[in-house]
């Protein structure tokens, strides 16, 4: 029999050893992506002999259910490293990471939505294959997947709202933004969630505004909340996503801090997104001078920080002249197994690639000019065609 989709389904009678066709009713009302995810559980040599006996078996492979299941990753494309700069105003240069080399192409935002990129775009954020602008002017946030050429427009909570801080974190099954800001005499936090029932913000109470010192630097999901670093007196603070509350950790920082940037350890390669490790990046010194740069790791009780790794010592002389104790210029984020140190005034990223314990910085993009100084901002961008907007 077939179904809506034009594909023969038969299965087998336990007690018979003949198969018989499945009831036609119980077939033809099934919902799509529900067949396409029975159907992925044939083993791949069957389904690829069986794609010549009805057209509907061809565009299966490349459903969410079908890649999912037989692609070695949760993302068959490459990932990337996305650079923007003022230098480029309507594209991103892009770095493969798998071939570890800078490709001729590069993306842009209009070419992909076929449409202009917001009209004053004040912020822009990834998290896997989707990215998240602001504009101010029309008091909307856009979310978009650049490959899938889809996107979605949600509004500010209030038209008043003047965003501080905005963090954006994709999940198997949906994403959330997290947004702080100042209304009057109050700060306020703001939650949306994209697989919410009701698909609105809520409201919390805010936090001290110091988390908003650094521009460039998300909060980090690990284990149901988001984590942030403070400035000076250093400390690590939460915001639990269930409750909605604000809560400190009971561990201590790590002596002589110069900087503190935290990075969460996120793949979804096994479906486990709710962050594996934490990490904690930070420059050792006095008087605001760095004279190392260590990272260290949650402890899995999270009662303490274990140092694992201590940058060699020429490049942290690199990393700390070219940001010039300008500590509030660094951010850090998680890319496929590499831990990305940044410099918004510098054109390279240090990087830390964890499964080989190994420190690297990444070349140069060559169509850069030579004299470029600053307003250099990087992303994360693993390609993923069905991550829904």
């Amino acid at each position: 029999m077939k179904n809506q989709n034009n594909l023969n389904i038969i299965t087998k009678n336990p007690e018979s050893p003949l198969t018989s066709n499945m009831d036609p009713q119980i077939w033809s009302k099934l919902p799509p992506e529900i067949l396409e995810n029975v159907l992925s559980f044939l083993p791949l040599k069957t389904f690829m002999s069986l794609r010549s006996t009805c057209k509907g078996f061809w565009p299966l492979i490349f459903s969410p259910s079908f890649i999912s299941k037989h692609s070695p990753s949760s993302s068959p494309f490459s990932s990337f490293l996305l650079l923007s700069h003022p230098q480029f105003r309507t594209h991103f240069p892009l770095y493969d990471c798998n071939l570890q080399t800078w490709r001729n192409i590069s993306l842009s935002f209009s070419d992909s939505l076929h449409s202009s990129p917001p009209s004053f775009t004040t912020t822009l954020v990834s998290s896997g294959g989707l990215f998240c602008l602001t504009d101010s002017l029309s008091c909307s946030l856009l979310v978009c997947n650049l490959l899938a050429k889809s996107k979605r427009k949600i509004q500010y909570p209030n038209f008043n709202l003047h965003i501080e801080h905005l963090t954006f974190v994709s999940t198997p099954k949906g994403y959330f933004i997290f947004i702080l800001s100042s209304e009057s005499s109050s700060n306020n936090a703001y939650l949306y969630e994209s697989n919410s029932k009701v698909e609105s913000w809520r409201k919390f109470n805010g936090f001290d505004p110091i988390l908003s010192d650094n521009p460039h630097q998300q909060g980090v999901y690990f284990k149901g909340g988001l984590y942030f670093a403070t400035p000076e007196p250093f400390s690590v603070v939460y915001f639990d996503l269930e409750n909605g509350k604000w809560e400190r950790p009971v561990c201590d920082l790590p002596n002589q801090l110069t900087f503190v940037r935290l990075v969460s350890m996120n793949d979804d390669d096994d479906g486990d997104y709710d962050g594996k490790k934490l990490f904690l990046i930070g420059g050792v010194g006095s008087n605001g001078i760095s004279r190392s740069i260590k990272l260290w790791e949650l402890s899995e009780e999270g009662t303490n920080w274990v140092e694992i790794q201590s940058l060699p010592d020429l490049m942290c002389r690199k990393f700390v002249s070219v940001c010039y104790h300008n500590y509030e210029h660094v951010y850090c984020f998680w890319h496929e197994g590499m831990i990305c140190i940044c410099c918004y005034t510098w054109p390279e990223i240090l990087y830390y690639l964890v499964s080989r314990r190994t420190w690297h910085w990444l070349p140069r993009c060559s169509s850069l000019a030579l004299k470029c100084s600053c307003g250099f901002k990087w992303f994360s961008f693993v390609p993923k065609l069905y991550a829904q907007v």
